[in-house]
């Protein structure tokens, strides 16, 4: 247990109640360090397999893939090398991966990857975030190369990805690609764009897989929106980097209706598991070795749980289970 995340009073709007007053709740929440260290870079991409109990993560820079198990408590990892970016599963088995520039399909057991497709060769991007829609589809954002105190600008793209279609483009001049989540009626996607400090939603055609009419759903004030997912109350839960919280936003009023803070600064993405998908797990960033002078041990100095994967349990909602890729 983290000391300062337990028991929290908080005032926020109760959905549709008669009276239309704030209600006080108290919130049983706690924030717990489930995988002390977990990612020596970016830890980011959590993704619950509810088939198998198993959180999946990647250690962006170290060029490795997570598998911690529930039933166990163990962590595995492999070393894939490059910049591994995600881990979703496939329906058919195995599960797809984001190498630096390339798509691939990963068998765990065998330890063979393959390169499906390749993005934007001949470019300084790579792939960034991604997720999978209820079609199977892969979603997957690009971004351009980081330095100390900037990256290049309007470099990246949003893409989406099947064996039927192939790669799509959908959208260009993206910085720098993260979190994407769908609403409970498969009607709106939403689309983080981290420097921007934006949240994007638009309209959403499952059965096409179009998207149209872009508009700004949320401006989001403290820290950079990166990854993010969605409760079965379509409200937003959104990592925010370098503020330490997770923030839930009502994406219709654009509203910030309730903070978690998370005893590491650099927090990267989030994801509902467990059970019953009532629990919150959070990756975060130990050393970002591609634009900082900072060793490893020179972070965990001045923040001991850097680069730990959390679960916060007691929110009172239950998130959407991810969808695999197909």
């Amino acid at each position: 247990m983290i000391p300062g995340c337990g028991r929290k009073l908080q005032l926020v709007p109760w959905g549709e109640i008669t009276d239309l007053q704030l209600q006080i709740i108290c919130i049983n929440m706690s924030v717990e360090v489930l995988i002390k260290n977990g990612a020596e870079t970016i830890g980011e991409g959590p993704h619950w397999d509810g088939d198998t109990g198993t959180l999946l993560f990647v250690d962006i820079f170290k060029g490795d893939v997570h598998r911690w198990k529930s039933a166990t408590g163990v962590d595995e990892k492999i070393h894939l090398g490059g910049s591994i970016t995600f881990i979703i599963p496939c329906k058919k088995g195995g599960y797809i991966v984001g190498q630096s520039k390339n798509i691939c399909h990963f068998d765990w057991d065998t330890q063979k990857l393959t390169t499906l497709h390749t993005v934007e060769e001949g470019t300084t991007t790579r792939l960034n975030d991604a997720k999978c829609d209820r079609n199977g589809r892969l979603w997957a954002g690009t971004m351009g190369m980081e330095y100390k105190d900037s990256v290049d600008m309007k470099r990246g793209s949003l893409y989406s990805f099947d064996s039927i279609s192939g790669l799509r483009s959908h959208m260009d001049s993206v910085t720098v690609a993260n979190g994407i989540a769908w609403s409970a009626d498969n009607n709106t996607m939403f689309f983080i764009d981290s420097p921007l400090k934006v949240i994007y939603a638009f309209d959403f055609d499952a059965e096409s897989g179009n998207i149209n009419n872009r508009r700004v759903a949320i401006h989001v004030e403290n820290g950079f929106p990166d990854g993010m997912t969605i409760d079965t109350e379509d409200k937003l839960w959104v990592a925010c980097f370098s503020a330490g919280r997770v923030v839930r936003y009502d994406p219709q009023s654009g509203k910030e209706l309730q903070v978690v803070e998370i005893p590491s600064k650099r927090t990267t993405s989030c994801c509902f598991g467990g059970d019953n998908f009532e629990d919150l797990y959070v990756t975060s960033c130990a050393a970002h070795v591609s634009v900082e002078d900072l060793s490893l041990e020179q972070v965990l100095k001045e923040e001991p749980l850097a680069g730990s994967v959390f679960r916060v349990t007691g929110l009172g909602v239950r998130g959407q289970a991810a969808n695999k890729y197909a």
